[in-house]
């Protein structure tokens, strides 16, 4: 999409320095760009590369526009704006609504002709398919599935029975909503599986990575609050609630019961232990091992980074004799507590 930057600002809400009248047509990274493409600058640290980039314009902060010799765009946050300006000049396809010759579509399913029906496409009884909705090739609707206005289901998606989409979400390749939770009883020698009657829940503008899971919840819900943002390959166990606008990155797990609150931030590879209480504003960096509950807000840590071999087999060694030591240091300590005792005594 071409736009002049005088009304790409306007949208925008920034201030141009510059030219109105230049046009551009795409975004692009400083290093790469030429004179159609808008690109920003988010870190001083990479202001050199102001003096060499082709970029038609540029968005970056107040601090750093002196002296540029192409059109700016003035932001406070340039990373920020730099994001809706990208949506502006890429934006997604309009859905045209149809379906394909090929989808299975049961007689029962009400499909709002304003949506687009992929290839291979399976919809179930009591499906509901909102306006504007995409479902790409592949796809799979269960029986009383909902998904409503303007989400899109990329590919190969499955919504089991039951599970609720809402306005304006993103499921990408291989994500499963509403399998069953992973939830058994003992019997002796056997595991009973325990039936999953809850659904799985997703807010508006929620977005779900490539092959990332969340399971049903086993009586209750489980609960994927507005605007939540899960990246690839992540696994959300059943009754799970997360609150609005967290987001968590790939390979992360969250046990079964586990409440999530608002504006949480989870780094890649965190494992989070069942029925734990993890309040607003809390940030878990990555690899994080969380076995218990964080109702303050605040960043949180823990693993051993990496090191190398060497140091690490001599910290192991030294790990195993941890309990010795600490018993040792105890017992110094009782004796330093006695001798003083004494010598209190004695001076008295």
């Amino acid at each position: 999409m071409e736009i002049r930057l005088g009304e790409l600002s306007a949208r925008l809400g920034v201030t141009l320095l510059g030219d109105g009248n230049t046009k551009v047509s795409r975004v692009a990274e400083l290093t790469n760009a030429d004179a159609s493409c808008l690109a920003f600058l988010g870190d001083s640290k990479y202001r050199r590369h102001l003096e060499t980039t082709a970029a038609g314009a540029v968005i970056l902060s107040e601090a750093d526009a002196d002296s540029m010799p192409m059109p700016v765009l003035l932001s406070d946050n340039p990373y920020l704006t730099f994001a809706r300006a990208a949506r502006i000049l890429h934006p997604d396809s309009p859905v045209i609504g149809g379906r394909h010759p090929s989808a299975a579509i049961h007689p029962d399913a009400q499909v709002d002709p304003t949506a687009w029906i992929g290839p291979l496409v399976v919809l179930e009884a009591g499906v509901v398919v909102g306006p504007r909705v995409f479902i790409g090739p592949g796809c799979i609707l269960g029986e009383g599935v909902r998904v409503d206005e303007e989400s899109r289901l990329i590919a190969r998606v499955t919504l089991c029975a039951g599970a609720l989409v809402g306005k304006r979400a993103l499921l990408h390749p291989g994500a499963v909503i509403g399998r069953e939770g992973f939830g058994f009883a003992r019997d002796g020698e056997r595991w009973i599986r325990i039936p999953q009657v809850g659904r799985a829940v997703l807010g508006d503008d929620v977005e779900i990575g490539a092959n990332t899971a969340v399971d049903r919840g086993t009586l209750g819900d489980t609960v994927i609050g507005n605007g939540v943002k899960l990246d690839n390959h992540i696994q959300i166990g059943h009754n799970v609630e997360i609150g609005d606008h967290t987001a968590i990155a790939a390979n992360t797990g969250v046990s079964g019961s586990t409440r999530i609150g608002r504006n949480c931030t989870i780094a890649g590879a965190v494992g989070i232990a069942g029925h734990l209480e993890i309040g607003d504003n809390v940030h878990f960096t990555g690899m994080a091992m969380v076995t218990r509950s964080f109702p303050e807000p605040g960043s949180y840590s823990s693993g051993i980074p990496a090191m190398p071999s060497a140091e690490w087999r001599r910290n192991v060694a030294r790990f195993r004799h941890l309990d010795d030591l600490t018993r040792r240091l105890k017992h110094l300590e009782s004796v330093i507590e006695t001798m003083k005792k004494t010598t209190e005594r004695g001076n008295s």
